[in-house]
């Protein structure tokens, strides 16, 4: 009997649980499957739409001028501090240039031997030398000379028998000999200036004046002046310090005129143009806002950090002093700002197979429109074609209670 009633007991509950489960079932079917889902929904209006693309850059000088020390050496004297308007041809810093004096001394001796040293080579040799060989030049023109007298004389008194035929053929013979000896001395002297000798003395020269040049130019490199009017914005070294070849002595700029160099992301580049809006944002001057212009696109893509990014030199129109170089700054440029078009939400828009369109709301149902996007920001998008003023859209791929959104489908629009 107990084991009836306990039978009939799991039975009952089972139904029940069954009966229970259905309604549940039926309850969340009809909820999902009602005819008309909730949306949500915008209008289509006129409007502003301003799109602008925002990343890093740093502030620079757009003239900027950097003293490195030309030597390993002490720094001399410092006449100017961190902040200080300076003059063009001023003088900033001098290094200790004994040694560079020393090498300019040095230099100096060097032209002087290669200047002698070319002289001499194309003179012929020394001023002894050819003293030497114009004496024996002279000599063999006079041994010619009288060797052509003696022949000529003996010759007279050939015609009367007084001179014979050998006396005359060895006249012959010392006129032929002095003209040769006579020849290979002039051939001495031609030859004494030689072309190899004299440009070689010529690149002695020459090399001894470069070498002067760069003496005289470490020189001048040890006395800093400033090349233009600017202010002293940098200054890490001191008097009596020693530094390294190479090392920043100090920058001079001028601040009334600077620039930031931004980081665009390399798909961004292609909507920058020169003259483009820009503002500029510096951290440590929340509240404060500065104005320029986009004034030179990138040439190439560099990688910065992890990204591959276009440097662009943004002009600063707005310059007060307190932006500063080096400074850190966030920079946005405004790539389109179009007035008065048909605007709509982003999250209306769909596409399949390359196409956009939207879903209109027309006496409660959805109607699949096609439409023609153009320019667009992070919320909203410009409508070309396809929509007018006052048509309401819904929003996103689905109803409010999940179901996906397709053409026909009976709606109910939410207060909005």
């Amino acid at each position: 009997m107990a084991t009836t009633t306990v039978r009939r007991s799991n039975t009952a509950t089972l139904v029940v649980g069954f009966v229970v489960a259905l309604i549940i079932i039926f309850l969340v079917a009809r909820y999902l499957l009602r005819e008309q889902p909730p949306i949500r929904v915008a209008t289509v209006h006129y409007g502003d739409l301003v799109s602008t693309v925002s990343t890093n850059g740093k502030v620079e000088p757009q003239a900027n001028f950097e003293a490195h020390a030309p030597f390993p050496g002490v720094v001399k004297a410092v006449y100017v501090h961190a902040g200080d308007h300076v003059t063009k041809g001023e003088l900033l810093l001098t290094m200790d240039d004994s040694n560079a004096l020393a090498k300019l001394a040095t230099a100096y001796a060097g032209v002087k031997g290669a200047e002698g040293n070319y002289q001499v080579a194309k003179a012929g040799g020394t001023s002894q030398n050819r003293l030497q060989l114009q004496g024996q030049i002279a000599k063999a023109q006079i041994d010619l000379n009288q060797a052509k007298h003696d022949l000529a004389a003996l010759k007279k008194l050939e015609t009367t028998g007084a001179a014979s035929p050998d006396e005359i053929a060895s006249a012959q013979e010392r006129v032929q000999a002095d003209e040769s000896s006579l020849q290979v001395l002039e051939q001495q002297r031609s030859a004494s200036v030689n072309s190899l000798d004299v440009a070689y003395a010529r690149a002695g020269l020459h090399e001894a004046q470069q070498a002067y040049a760069a003496a005289e130019a470490l020189v001048n490199e040890s006395n800093v002046r400033a090349p233009f009017d600017g202010t002293v914005y940098s200054l890490p070294v001191s008097a009596t310090e020693y530094v390294g070849g190479g090392s920043l002595l100090l920058e001079v700029a001028n601040l009334e005129h600077l620039q930031v160099r931004a980081y665009f992301d390399e798909p961004e580049i292609g909507r920058l143009a020169v003259g483009q809006p820009i503002t500029i944002r510096w951290d440590a001057k929340p509240n404060e806002v500065w104005h320029g212009h986009v004034a030179r696109l990138p040439s190439s893509i560099i990688t910065y950090g992890t990204r591959n990014v276009g440097e662009v030199l943004v002009s600063i129109d707005d310059v007060d002093g307190v932006l500063i170089p080096n400074t850190n700054v966030t920079v946005t440029v405004t790539v389109s700002d179009l007035k008065h078009v048909l605007i709509l939400p982003r999250d209306a828009l769909h596409a399949e197979q390359g196409k956009s369109y939207v879903y209109r709301v027309v006496r409660s149902k959805l109607r699949q429109t096609s439409v023609k996007v153009g320019d667009l920001n992070l919320t909203d998008m410009q409508i070309v074609s396809g929509l007018k003023d006052g048509d309401v859209v819904a929003l996103g791929s689905e109803a409010t209670n999940g179901q996906p959104l397709s053409n026909g489908l009976p709606v109910d629009v939410e207060q909005q």
